[in-house]
């Protein structure tokens, strides 16, 4: 049930997250790596998106949740860098207009990895297979 909860709170961060990058697009910039060599605007509106789509796969998929933490997961992980982008340039954005704000959400960025894998059940079946004999296993392949 707390895993539920957990889950609905995320899929609503990600919705209101990805509908601000269509409201607040320039405010998004500060995070878009100076080497990125894409347009930050399509970076902004592309990542606006996934988010999107992350969060209604997060309340409407709910047979491929496991699935649906893997990729958000991995989001997180991809965004990382502009985050880290934007403590290095000394960007103010979000609210974050010193070093030290920047580095404290710096720090919650693998909490949202680990939110995204304990809420959608990715963790626990991920190590369920770990834990089953090689025998038992559906690929044949290496434990």
């Amino acid at each position: 049930m707390i895993a539920t909860v957990a889950r609905v709170i995320l899929a609503a961060f990600m919705l209101f997250a990805g509908a601000a990058h269509f409201f607040s697009r320039t405010t998004f910039y500060a995070q878009v790596p100076p080497w990125l060599p894409l347009n930050a605007d399509f970076v902004v509106i592309a990542s606006g998106v996934v988010e999107l789509a992350l969060g209604a796969a997060l309340l409407l998929w709910t047979r491929r949740r496991v699935a649906v933490g893997w990729v958000l997961a991995a989001f997180f992980v991809a965004v990382f860098p502009g985050n880290i982008s934007q403590f290095i340039t000394h960007t103010d954005a979000f609210g974050l207009d010193t070093d030290t704000a920047r580095g404290i959400r710096l720090l919650f960025q693998p909490v949202l990895v680990v939110w995204a894998l304990w809420c959608t059940g990715a963790w626990s079946a991920w190590r369920r297979a770990r834990a089953r004999p090689s025998s038992a296993r559906s690929d044949g392949g290496p434990a």
